[in-house]
This record gives structure tokens, C-alpha cells and sequence, in this order.
């Protein structure tokens, strides 16, 4: 492939529990749409017939270069960039038809090397530049919004996505601070937020910018939209009893999952009251209504993993599209 391996280490979370969620067939072709530092795909491979084939997709240049490096030697494996968002085009550029796919993972996380690395603008526990963008070609920046949108609108994203009681006081403090000097760091901004929330509401759970950090970067990477995309994708790439599984690590994320399944499984969905369904709902696929959970021992062993919920599904037989 000709790329130098890029430090990449990622620990992937649930790993043997969504390799066997998504395996049905050991010659199958495989999409991990989230390939990150290529753990799923690892595993996978050791069930894997020569004939399998694995496409990884990532949105991260760093990601999709150590992956490539990693995966070298194995012809079983081809790695593009892409954002998972859009994988039906992706794929279908590579040759890869709807309805033909064995398995789907999705892991909608950050990666442990973009929280650890500050140059990425991710984590609040590290100063650096103000950026958290998965795919550094895209245009929008933390720092874009954190300077230039409007103080309801970021009050809006911190409630909504950082599901923040603060977030009132902590646009206001912002939009007052960056009058005085733009807010370039995330130093500076985890500053800012620890200030604008009250020191009793400091004294207990998590720490204080957690929540609007987590916001700022599903705004910045259209998060939500991007998951709910690349869920009604994968239904159509999959083959009939084609598998997906999808690692989720909060309550936005998991409840889009989790209504998504609930909806393929032929729930109706159309308001209380009609005298018949109008909504024409149909078994797409079927699904556990439990989600599988890290064991205690995993999560001492990688506390990121604290939080993280697997939901797999199995599309119905003969079913075409979402």
C-alpha cells in the first residue's frame, strides 16, 4: 500500500460480543463502517474463510492510514476513506451492490487516539486547539461554532446533545468571554465552562466541560444525522439475514438505535386514535430489545468502555430496503 503505519492503538469495546453479533457466513463480504484502529476487523478475520472480504470504512485520514498499514499483507481487507453517512456511495464506487452485504459493525465513539492526542481538539483534560472534526477536510470547527454562532444556539446544542442543565448559563458565559478575546483552546473553553456552572454543581459526577465537549463535537461532526443515515444504509446494503451491529456509548445515540430497531421489527407508528394502521408497517428485520453491556472485567480493563451498548439486528428474508 505504501503508507508508514500511523500510531493508531485503540482498544475496541465489546469487540468478541459484535464479531460474533454480525458473523453468519465465513465467506461473506463484511463492512466495517467505522474502522477506526481496525480492532473489529481483527477479530472478524480469524473467522473469516479466504474468501471473506472485509471493506473498513473512516472519515479520519489517520485512521484509514494505519488501518491500510495494518492490513497490508491481507488481501481479504480493503480500507477507503469515507464517512459512514454515506457508505451506500462509498461502497458502491468500490463495486459493492445493495443487498449483498453479509455483516455491517458500526462503533459511533471517538477513537481513544483522537481523545488522547490535543492537537485534535477533543478532550477538555488536554489543552490544545479548539478543532474535535473526525474528518480534518471538513470545514466546520469547535472553534467556528464556539466564536460565531449565536449564544441560543449553542445553548441549544449543549442542552440537546450534551444534555446539560448548565447550558444557559454556559452559552452566556461564552458569548461574553469571546467578546474580549476568541476562545482558541480547549483549554480555555473547559476554563470557561468549569466557571459558568455553579461551584455546588461541581462538587459531584463527572467533570464539568464533559457534557458541552460531547455537544460541541456531535454538532461539529453531524453526529445523530450522520448514525440515523448510516442506519437506514446498512438495511439496504445487507443481504436477507445479514447482520449489523452497532456499539453506541450514550443515550442519543442508543435511543436512535434502538427506536430504529423497534421500527424494523413492524412497529406501527402512526398516532394514537386511527381506527387502522396507515403507516404500513412491516417486519424489516428483528432484533433483541436488550442491549449487550460490558463485563465488569472489561470495563476495569478500559474504562472508556463504561457506557457502551451493543444492539444487533438480522434482516428479514427477502427484504430489499428500509
Amino acid at each position: 500500500m505504501g503508507e508508514t503505519a500511523v500510531p493508531f492503538a485503540h482498544v475496541s469495546v465489546l469487540g468478541p460480543e459484535t464479531t460474533r453479533a454480525v458473523l453468519n457466513r465465513r465467506d461473506g463480504l463484511y463492512v466495517d463502517a467505522t474502522i477506526g484502529g481496525g480492532g473489529y476487523s481483527a477479530l472478524l478475520l480469524r473467522e473469516l474463510a479466504p474468501a471473506g472480504r472485509i471493506i473498513g470504512l473512516d472519515r479520519d485520514e489517520t485512521a484509514v492510514a494505519h488501518c491500510r498499514a495494518r492490513f497490508a499483507a491481507d488481501r481479504r481487507v480493503t480500507v477507503l476513506k469515507g464517512n459512514f453517512s454515506n457508505m451506500e456511495t462509498v461502497l458502491a464506487a468500490a463495486g459493492t451492490k445493495a443487498g449483498t452485504v453479509a455483516g455491517i459493525m458500526l462503533d459511533i465513539g471517538v477513537s481513544s487516539p483522537q481523545l488522547d492526542d490535543g492537537e485534535r481538539g477533543f478532550s477538555y483534560r488536554q489543552d490544545g486547539p479548539l478543532d474535535m472534526r473526525m474528518d480534518r477536510a471538513q470545514a466546520l470547527t469547535a472553534r467556528a461554532i464556539v466564536n460565531e454562532w449565536p449564544q441560543e444556539k449553542i445553548s441549544e446544542i449543549v442542552r440537546c446533545y450534551g444534555e446539560e442543565k448548565w447550558a444557559g448559563r454556559i452559552a452566556a458565559h461564552i458569548v461574553r468571554a469571546r467578546i474580549a478575546a476568541p476562545i482558541l483552546t480547549t483549554g480555555r473553553l473547559a476554563e470557561l465552562i468549569k466557571e459558568a456552572i455553579p461551584a455546588a454543581a461541581r462538587r459531584t459526577g463527572p467533570h464539568p466541560a464533559k457534557r458541552a465537549f460531547q455537544a460541541l463535537r456531535i454538532a461539529v461532526n453531524d453526529e445523530l444525522a450522520a448514525l440515523a443515515a448510516a442506519l437506514d444504509q446498512s438495511l439496504r446494503l445487507l443481504a436477507p439475514g445479514g447482520r449489523l451491529a452497532v456499539v453506541t456509548f450514550h443515550s442519543l445515540e442508543d435511543r436512535i438505535v434502538k427506536q430504529r430497531f423497534a421500527v424494523w421489527r413492524g412497529r406501527c407508528v402512526c398516532p394514537p386514535g386511527l381506527p387502522v394502521c396507515a403507516c404500513g408497517a412491516v417486519i424489516l428485520a428483528q432484533s433483541e430489545k436488550k442491549a449487550a453491556r460490558p463485563s465488569a472485567e472489561e470495563i476495569a480493563a478500559n474504562p472508556r468502555a463504561r457506557g457502551a451498548k451493543l444492539r444487533s439486528a438480522v434482516k428479514a428474508a427477502g427484504k430489499q430496503g428500509g
